[in-house]
C-alpha cells in the first residue's frame, strides 16, 4: 500500500485552489472531511486563470481541455454529474495545422476521418502508418494510465508490474521522434503528433516514447472547449465543493505554516488569521512551496531542470480570418532546431512554431458582438537563459504580430483593441519557478517515482498537488494529481 500521513486527517487546509487542488477538496468532502481551501487570487483557478479587459473575457492558462472524464471523475466524489456543471463542446477539427510549403492538415480524433484526411492531402501509405501509430499510442495508454500515471508511487520497485514488460516490449522506453518516425514517414505528420513533447518539457528526439500518451489523451480521445472558457472547469469544480460543504477564503494568502514536532498545526494568512488543520495539502508550484511556506530547499528540488517557457499575447480584435479552426498550429521550416534553441541554447525561436486559439469561435460571449478573441503562445527559454524580459518583452510582442502577419494573418496589428502579454518573468512573478508555467522538465530523472514525491519529507502531514509533483504537467496530470494527494490521505478512492 502507497504510504499515507501519519494521525488524524478531520480537518484538511487545501493552499491554492488551482486544478490539483480543487480535485483533491472534492475529494475529501466526498470522504467526509472537514476541507478549507485558501486561496490568493479572488477566484478559483490558479494558473488556469481569467482576465477580464473591455468585454472581452480571456483565459490566462491552459487553452487546450483534453480527458474531460477525469472531471466527471472529481465532481462524482460528491455525487454530481459533469453535465450540470458544464457545457463541453467537442472540436471538430481538434487542430489545424498549417506548414511553410503552403499545406494543411485538419486533426481530427475519429481514426476513420484522420486516415482520410491523410491520404488526401499526404498520401494512403501515411495513412495506413498513421493507423498503426493510433493503435501503439492507444496500448501505450493503456499500459501507462494505472500502473505508471494514475498512483502513487513511493519507489521505483512500484513499476515492477507486467505492463512495465508491455511498455518495454512495445519501445516505450526508446525516444519518442525516432519511435514516431517508424509509423510515419511525411514530416508533417510527424511533427503533428510529436509537437506534444513540449507540454513535457523535453523535445521529441530527447523524450521517452512513453509521452506518446499525451498524443493519445489529445490527438486520440479528443479536444473539448467548454462554454464559458477553460476558466468555467474551476469555476464548476469550486462551486460544486462548495455545495458540498467546502469552504473557500478568497483573496487570503497563506503566509507560513506552523508546525511542531514534524507535524503542521495551522496555516497562517496575510490577514493574521490562524486556521488549524490536521493535514495541508499545498497546491502552490512545488519548489516555491518548499521556500515560501517551508523555508527550505530539499537536494530533489534544488537539483531540477525546469521546462521551456511561454510568452503569451491576449487580443481582443475586430478582424476575423475564415482559415482559422479553434486550436490553430503554425509550424515553421525548422523543427529540430526549434527545440535546440528553446531547450539547449536558450535563445528565441528563430522560426518560431506558434499556437493560436480562437476561443470566440465556439463561443461568441467570450468577445462583444462582432469581435474576435486570440489567445497566441510562442515558446521560449525559462528563467534560466538570462533574457532580460523588462526589456526584451516589447520588442517580442512586434516580433510576435510581425511574424502572425507573415503566416497569414493580414493587418492584424492595426486591428488589435484589447492586448494583454505574459512573459517568463511575469510566470515567475505569479509563483513558478524559473518562469516556467509547464513545471519541471519531464527528463527520465524527473518523471514517475524521480520525480519530487507529493508527501513532503519531514513532515508526517503535508501533501503537494500540482505539476510539480507526481505524475506531471498538464491539465489531465494535475486533476490526477489532486486525487493522488486526496489518496495519501483517505486512502483509494473507488
Amino acid at each position: 500500500m502507497p504510504a499515507r500521513v501519519k494521525g488524524p486527517t478531520e480537518n484538511v487546509v487545501v493552499v491554492g485552489a488551482g486544478l490539483a487542488g480543487l480535485s483533491a477538496a472534492l475529494r475529501l468532502a466526498g470522504a467526509g472531511r472537514t476541507v478549507t481551501v485558501v486561496e490568493r487570487e479572488s477566484v478559483p483557478g490558479g494558473r488556469n486563470g481569467l482576465l477580464n479587459k473591455s468585454g472581452f473575457a480571456f483565459d490566462t492558462g491552459p487553452s487546450v481541455l483534453t480527458m474531460p472524464d477525469l472531471i466527471s471523475d472529481a465532481l462524482a466524489c460528491v455525487s454530481e454529474d459533469i453535465k450540470d456543471w458544464l457545457d463541453l463542446v467537442p472540436l471538430k477539427p481538434l487542430y489545424r495545422a498549417f506548414y511553410d510549403d503552403g499545406t494543411q492538415l485538419d486533426v481530427h480524433a475519429d481514426t476513420n476521418q484522420m486516415q482520410a484526411e491523410i491520404a488526401k492531402t499526404i498520401g494512403s501509405q501515411e495513412a495506413i502508418g498513421y493507423g498503426r501509430y493510433v493503435d501503439f499510442v492507444t496500448k501505450l495508454y493503456k499500459y501507462e494510465m494505472n500502473d505508471f500515471i494514475d498512483r502513487n508511487i513511493d519507489s521505483p520497485f512500484n513499476l515492477l508490474t507486467p505492463n512495465l514488460a508491455r511498455l518495454i516490449a512495445i519501445g516505450g522506453f526508446r525516444k519518442l521522434a525516432p519511435k514516431v518516425n517508424q509509423f510515419l514517414k511525411d514530416p508533417r505528420t510527424q511533427k503533428v503528433y510529436s509537437f506534444q513533447a513540449m507540454y513535457a518539457g523535453v523535445s521529441p528526439q530527447q523524450a521517452l516514447a512513453i509521452y506518446a500518451v499525451i498524443a493519445y489523451m489529445d490527438s486520440v480521445n479528443g479536444v473539448f472547449f467548454p462554454k464559458g472558457g477553460m476558466h468555467a472547469v474551476p469555476r464548476a469544480l469550486a462551486s460544486a465543493a462548495q455545495k458540498h460543504g467546502v469552504t473557500f477564503k478568497y483573496n487570503s494568502t497563506v503566509t507560513s505554516i506552523e508546525r511542531s514536532n514534524g507535524r503542521a498545526k495551522a496555516v497562517i494568512t496575510d490577514k493574521g488569521e490562524r486556521i488549524p488543520c490536521d493535514v495541508v495539502v499545498l497546491n502552490p508550484d512545488l519548489p516555491i512551496a518548499w521556500r515560501d511556506l517551508l523555508q527550505k530547499e530539499p537536494m530533489s528540488v534544488k537539483r531540477l531542470k525546469y521546462s521551456p517557457s511561454c510568452v503569451t499575447l491576449l487580443v481582443g480584435s475586430n478582424k476575423s480570418y475564415d482559415h482559422l479552426a479553434h486550436h490553430n498550429i503554425h509550424f515553421g521550416k525548422s523543427w529540430d532546431g526549434v527545440f535546440d534553441e528553446l531547450i539547449k541554447k536558450k535563445v528565441l525561436m528563430s522560426d518560431p512554431s506558434i499556437l493560436v486559439t480562437v476561443p470566440s469561435k465556439d463561443d461568441p460571449d467570450l468577445a462583444p458582438a462582432g469581435k474576435t478573441s486570440y489567445y497566441i503562445l510562442f515558446p521560449t527559454p525559462n528563467l534560466t537563459a538570462g533574457i532580460d524580459w523588462k526589456k526584451i518583452g516589447p520588442r517580442y510582442r512586434d516580433e510576435m504580430v510581425k511574424a502572425l502577419e507573415d503566416r497569414g494573418y493580414s493587418d492584424f496589428g492595426e486591428n488589435i483593441e484589447v492586448e494583454h502579454q505574459t512573459t517568463p518573468l511575469d510566470w515567475e512573478n505569479q509563483g513558478m519557478a524559473q518562469g516556467a508555467p509547464f513545471a519541471s522538465a519531464h527528463t527520465f530523472f524527473q518523471t514517475g517515482p524521480f520525480r519530487p514525491r507529493n508527501l513532503a519529507k519531514g513532515y508526517e502531514n503535508i501533501v503537494f498537488a500540482g505539476s510539480g509533483t507526481q505524475p506531471g504537467v498538464g491539465v489531465p496530470m494535475v486533476l490526477i494529481s489532486g486525487r493522488l494527494a486526496a489518496e495519501r490521505i483517505i486512502g483509494p478512492v473507488k
